[in-house]
């Protein structure tokens, strides 16, 4: 019944040219929710791709060894600390709005970090990149879960996000151990 509907508006007739050449159009949300996989992925690798390079950055940045599990863990408190805030910012002043300053945030601290010449920067930009991601993460599973109806859709976008955040665990630690050889 909604095929012959979506037929009658678009003013063919079941069985023209326009219906057999085309198949439908694909779905934007679909799209969307891509961006919004790429954006989990990129925090979780990010969160991980540090682990396996410490040895490295302890080296190329003179930091004291005692002081060397701060890269990882001021990311790491910063975004447990603060993902709750960042869920709530996202009700409060709207799941676009605060995904796309927690991804402003993420960026330049990733940027920052990137050209960190001493310890103390290096460990504030990664304590920036987890408020960024604590942002980030709330606001863009929000989305998912109210771009895609309950169900079977949620469930296979859900099971994607899954994956996704798995694969990026994985890759971070693969990449951090090329990067420094």
């Amino acid at each position: 019944m909604n095929n012959v509907l979506e037929t009658e508006r678009r003013g063919s007739r079941p069985g023209s040219a326009s219906q057999v050449q085309g198949s439908r159009a694909p779905d934007p949300r679909w799209r969307a929710f891509a961006l919004l996989v790429a954006a989990y992925f990129i925090t979780i690798v990010d969160f991980t791709i540090v682990n396996v390079s410490l040895p490295t950055i302890g080296r190329q940045l003179h930091f004291p060894e005692s002081d060397l599990q701060w890269v990882v863990t001021a990311y790491g408190l910063t975004f447990a600390g603060l993902v709750l805030l960042g869920g709530r910012a996202a009700d409060l002043l709207g799941r676009r709005r605060v995904l796309t300053a927690g991804l402003a945030v993420f960026t330049a601290a990733s940027l920052g970090g990137g050209l960190a010449t001493s310890d103390t920067v290096l460990t504030v930009m990664r304590g920036a990149q987890g408020l960024g991601a604590a942002f980030v993460l709330p606001a863009a599973l929000s989305i998912v879960t109210n771009m895609f109806t309950e169900g079977a859709e949620r469930n296979r976008a859900l099971g994607v996000w899954g994956r996704a955040g798995a694969l990026g665990g994985t890759v971070g630690l693969l990449a951090g151990g090329i990067l420094t050889t």
